[in-house]
């Protein structure tokens, strides 16, 4: 199976790895919990017979939901989209859609010229969106051509993400048909619910597995900020409990990153079977992420 990647581009999302990690999953499995989904390119890549994904940040449920309804119809939602990227005067190079002095542009900003040519209609679609948040057609667009694909919001609420250095590519168009394919072929369910809570509201059957990407307690990023020792601890104690239960559950995690080291998860992870990873990406980051860090898959399986 080639690696599925979600049209969010979450950041810290698994498509890459997802090769490695579905080897190590169960080969039959009747419910998916994504508890940590985020993007959602585990989901996307893992064969079960129904999925429940779940994450904490409410905004990217809501574009979930939005996409799987609006993806039933895909050729319609991108033309929307297209509508949307013409009017604002964005650049697609799915299409070859680039300003008239983009040589100019690229001469000038070899690395970034994206995010010159496309800064000022971006600032503009972002102004709208704050001023109409319930418009999902314009938050999708602030994720593929905003900074990194992250979203953030400052303490008004308001959208402040900067402009990235990307646009409406063939990669976007080739993840949303692949969502597309999903959202028509799946059954699936949204929730956004602190983890613990999430498991703890689940009836768990026969071939469930539960699957957990949460934040690296010792990798630096913007949505691991909220993440410390005391919810490692609590994750650790609601996998035991889940063991117990002879519910089915596998973790990514970090052991080691530039020298620090999550000794808590090396001594916990010493009860079940722990997995190496291969992380073949740079992060986003932090480009020395790939040669120091070593990358982990627990499992009770």
């Amino acid at each position: 199976m080639t690696k599925v990647r979600s049209p969010l581009f979450y950041v810290g999302d698994k498509y890459k790895l997802m090769p490695q990690l579905n080897k190590l999953f169960p080969k039959n499995i009747n419910t998916f919990y994504d508890v940590f989904a985020g993007g959602g390119s585990s989901t996307l890549y893992t064969p079960a017979k129904q999925y429940e994904l779940n994450d904490l940040d409410e905004h990217i449920i809501s574009l979930h939901k939005y996409l799987s309804k609006e993806l039933q119809d895909y050729s319609h939602f991108v033309d929307h989209e297209l509508g949307l990227i013409d009017h604002y005067g964005l650049s697609h190079s799915a299409e070859n859609v680039l300003p008239d002095n983009i040589d100019e542009i690229k001469k000038k900003y070899k690395k970034t010229y994206f995010a010159k040519a496309n800064k000022d209609a971006y600032i503009k679609l972002r102004d709208d969106y704050n001023d109409d948040q319930s418009r999902m057609d314009l938050f999708y667009l602030l994720l593929v051509y905003g900074f990194n694909h992250m979203t953030r919001f400052n303490g008004s609420g308001n959208f402040n993400l900067p402009v990235g250095n990307v646009d409406w590519n063939k990669n976007v168009e080739d993840a949303l048909n692949n969502y597309s394919f999903f959202v028509k072929t799946s059954k699936f369910k949204f929730s956004s619910m602190d983890f613990e809570k999430f498991v703890e509201s689940q009836d768990f059957q026969t071939d469930d597995f539960v699957y957990f990407d949460p934040p690296y307690l010792i990798s630096l990023s913007e949505y691991n900020k909220m993440w410390n020792e005391d919810t490692d601890l609590r994750l650790f104690n609601l996998l035991d409990e889940l063991n117990k239960r002879h519910v089915k559950w596998g973790m990514s995690n970090v052991i080691s990153h530039k020298g620090n080291v999550n000794t808590p998860l090396m001594e916990w992870g010493k009860s079940y079977n722990v997995y190496p990873i291969k992380s073949n990406y740079i992060s986003k980051f932090d480009n020395t992420i790939k040669k120091d860090t070593k990358e982990i898959y627990v499992t009770n399986v």
